[in-house]
């Protein structure tokens, strides 16, 4: 079925001969722009899990991987128990092993506390998981947030591209269980 020219420029985006690309051979054909979308979330994952890492660090708990980071601010979030079912479900892990090695090293360090509910274990954060997360927060907004005051970035543009960026781990999900049965 022919597409209509606009929709193959959309599809394709604006005319640039030279992308910026990890895969050259990946940035042909109608989609091209997705090539060069991957390696920004590539480039930009990279830098966030530095960031991250190094923010904790900075607030006091310097051997915690991205994972031990994310998994800590999680428990944390609403101030709500978490089971590792929904850890892994919310922050999008498949390997359940890796966020329960995780969780086993937060607690061994005294900032979780883990209760037993029937078969279920909850993860709450402790006092001291508490304070890290505020010093955490500190230095966030002391180095990452005048670089966003500095950025022509917007509370609007940030969210449309956080919704952007959901709906389309959703469709790199569908892709990857496809490639899976192949």
């Amino acid at each position: 079925m022919p597409t209509s020219r606009g929709a193959a420029s959309h599809a394709q985006g604006p005319r640039n001969d030279l992308r910026i690309l990890s895969s050259a051979h990946l940035g042909q054909g109608p989609w091209a722009a997705l090539s060069e979308f991957e390696f920004g979330l590539i480039v930009a994952g990279n830098a966030f899990g530095r960031w991250v890492v190094r923010c904790m660090a900075a607030a006091g708990m310097p051997d915690l991987t991205l994972t031990d980071v994310l998994v800590l601010h999680h428990v944390h979030h609403r101030g709500k128990p978490k089971k590792l079912a929904d850890v892994c479900f919310t922050l999008n892990y498949e390997d359940s092993h890796v966020v329960n090695y995780a969780l086993k090293k937060l607690r061994g360090l005294g900032l979780l506390q883990a209760t037993k509910q029937g078969k279920e274990v909850f993860y709450a954060t402790t006092d001291r998981a508490r304070t890290l997360v505020e010093q955490y927060q500190q230095v966030r907004d002391r180095c990452l947030l005048p670089g966003m005051d500095a950025q022509a970035t917007d509370a609007e543009q940030l969210a449309h591209t956080a919704q952007l960026l959901r709906s389309l781990s959703g469709l790199y999900d569908q892709a990857a269980r496809a490639a899976t049965s192949l």
